[in-house]
């Protein structure tokens, strides 16, 4: 793991910290957004983004319940709202882009539930948060780092 030490050159954490906290304040339910970046990082097997944004999960009130079924949301009956499940379709469409683009269905239930603007900060949580899961998977970088 040499050479893996570093994370980011100081401007580029920056800009993506910036671009994380913009989408988060954006899309206006905390909550909400840390349901997003952990299903992503739990695609993405970022231990060190799912060991951060657990804990910062739990701050915001987000049940043991939903974070216990947030792998498998689409089965958990009435643990995740119409809202919330529309967000996390998003998010796995946006993060796995199995067939090279966002199902229109997909996008257009999403719509249904945020307004433009809300749309595009989800749009913009997810893609920082695949920013981030790249960044410390790719440098293997281990959960237990994160401070509050």
């Amino acid at each position: 793991m040499t050479g893996r030490t570093r994370l980011l050159d100081p401007a580029v954490g920056r800009a993506m910290s910036a671009l994380s906290a913009a989408a988060k304040k954006g899309l206006g339910d905390p909550a909400l957004a840390e349901l997003v970046v952990i299903r992503a990082s739990q695609v993405n097997h970022c231990a060190f983004c799912l060991d951060m944004h657990l804990t910062v999960a739990r701050e915001h009130g987000v049940s043991e319940r939903q974070l216990g079924l947030l792998a498998a949301w689409e089965e958990a009956g009435d643990a995740f709202d119409e809202r919330e499940r529309a967000a996390l379709a998003l998010t796995e469409a946006v993060t796995v882009l199995t067939d090279r683009f966002v199902p229109d269905e997909v996008y257009d239930q999403a719509a249904q539930h945020f307004d433009e603007v809300e749309l595009a900060h989800l749009v913009g949580l997810i893609v920082a948060i695949n920013n981030w899961n790249r960044v410390m998977v790719g440098r293997r970088i281990p959960p237990g780092g994160y401070t509050p």
